[in-house]
């Protein structure tokens, strides 16, 4: 069986399985990771981008190191290749979770229970539920689907095309670094430095395909185009901008402006001006634009890692 096809039906199994099991409550590979990063990071600490940029080195390079060992153990094997292939992808997407995350906060605000949902908010994001009434949970978790869309499902199949079983390691490994330690508080500005500059460039043609999918799955292509042309480079992420203004001229909704992170308070621009404000039944209509947009980054991917090994072949 070719490369291209192994990829192809590998991460189309896997996908499978996250629709099917989502993540695991206990033992997630991921959650492995974060530990063993934990590890590396207490003995490598220091106030310094040059300690910070050797512990990206170590965690990212073992995880891609570890994805190339194994794929190269299991290549004479079609069905081996396959089936790793396949359990790496479930590993490293977290569609399912986001979705379920987002309809479990969904159905509270329908219900107008906003204190449930403002309770289970930070299972999907970072904001400070506390300072947000119904509207501005609806407007995170719309955000926040948007912006894990590229982090979560997109931007793993991207490098997955890539590089294979290694680049769908060292993408989510790079991905759940920049959560660890590559937010600027006081302990991470300079540690954290490598891993939040490395994340910006992984994610930088998963949140381009992210944006350009949205654009072409959503309600409003027009509209979607516009907001990321005219929007998307005024937000502080030059990855969660295009993503998020896309996704809010795709759903017609105005997205960004105030929102708070651990007590502080940061004025973000607002994307896409001429939508409206988001209401609680767009978090159910962003979760179906992400399914969307999920299924063609596997489509993208398969065909562009079949064009890349037919042109070496």
């Amino acid at each position: 069986m070719r490369a291209d096809r192994v990829f192809a039906y590998g991460a189309a199994a896997g996908l499978i399985g996250d629709l099917l099991l989502g993540d695991p409550r206990r033992g997630h590979p991921v959650a492995a990771f974060g530990r063993a990063a934990g590890a590396v990071e207490r003995v490598l600490w220091r106030d310094h981008r040059g300690w910070g940029a050797l512990h990206t080195a170590v965690c990212v390079g073992g995880a891609v190191g570890l994805g190339a060992v194994a794929e190269n153990a299991v290549r004479p094997s079609r069905a081996a290749s396959l089936a790793l292939t396949a359990a790496a992808t479930w590993a490293v997407v977290g569609g399912t979770s986001l979705v379920r995350e987002a309809r479990v906060i969904g159905r509270a605000l329908e219900a107008g229970d906003v204190q449930a949902a403002r309770e289970r908010l930070p299972h999907l994001c970072g904001r400070d539920p506390q300072a947000l009434d119904a509207d501005g949970i609806a407007r995170a978790v719309v955000e926040s689907v948007a912006e894990n869309t590229s982090d979560a499902v997109v931007g793993a199949l991207v490098w997955g095309a890539v590089a294979g079983v290694p680049g769908l390691l060292g993408f989510r490994a790079v991905n759940t670094l920049d959560a660890m330690v590559g937010h600027r508080s006081v302990t991470y500005r300079r540690f954290g430095w490598a891993s939040a500059r490395l994340d910006d460039l992984a994610g930088w043609p998963g949140a381009r395909l992210t944006a350009v999918l949205a654009a072409l799955a959503g309600d409003s292509p027009r509209g979607a185009v516009r907001a990321w042309r005219e929007d998307a480079p005024k937000h502080p992420s030059p990855n969660a901008g295009p993503v998020e203004a896309s996704f809010a001229g795709a759903l017609g909704v105005r997205l960004g402006g105030t929102l708070s992170y651990a007590g502080r308070v940061e004025h973000r621009p607002v994307l896409n001006r001429q939508g409206r404000a988001v209401a609680t039944y767009d978090i159910e209509r962003a979760v179906r634009l992400s399914r969307r947009v999920g299924l063609l980054a596997l489509g993208v991917g398969v065909a562009a890692r079949a064009f890349v090994k037919g042109r070496t072949a």
